[in-house]
């Protein structure tokens, strides 16, 4: 079921994609708490594959970063560090996580963070021809193309995902 609330909220999200001049389509759901991509892909119906999730980690030093990954998988933190030159990459507790992002945890983007954070992307995700990434809100995702993510974020990309 989708919100009664027809039209989408502006975030700093929506305002960071408007000023980088990126088209995307939002989506409203109704969010349930530790529901996930599993629940957004179904009421979105759309594959999980293709919701990617906005992850806020941090290394051995406690610096904050960012993690895009498809909503179906995990997160192998030892191949990241590996790969990213870190002894360690951990995930972030939520509290700690909404510090670094401006965002609550369930409705974190990687557009408009509260502060520049380095951004990593699972390689793959540039396979797909079209992305759900969250809109800055619980149940409010973005529709764009992963090359946009690319050219606005730079991120580095990896090869991370269990």
């Amino acid at each position: 079921m989708s919100k009664p609330e027809h039209h989408a909220p502006e975030t700093p999200a929506t305002r960071f994609l408007k000023q980088h001049h990126v088209a995307y389509s939002t989506h409203l759901y109704e969010y349930e708490p530790h529901g996930g991509t599993k629940v957004s892909s179904r009421e979105l119906n759309v594959a999980e594959h293709a919701v990617v999730k906005t992850l806020v980690m941090e290394d051995e030093n406690a610096d904050p970063l960012i993690v895009l990954m498809h909503g179906d998988r995990k997160v192998s933190t030892k191949e990241l560090a590996r790969q990213i030159g870190r002894k360690r990459i951990e995930a972030c507790t939520p509290e700690v996580a909404n510090r670094h992002s401006g965002y609550l945890v369930g409705g974190t983007s990687p557009f408009g963070l509260r502060k520049q954070l380095p951004v990593y992307m699972e390689k793959t995700i540039l396979d797909l021809p079209l992305v759900y990434i969250n809109g800055g809100r619980r149940g409010f995702l973005l529709g764009l193309h992963p090359h946009d993510i690319i050219r606005i974020l730079q991120p580095q990309l990896v090869n991370a995902a269990l």
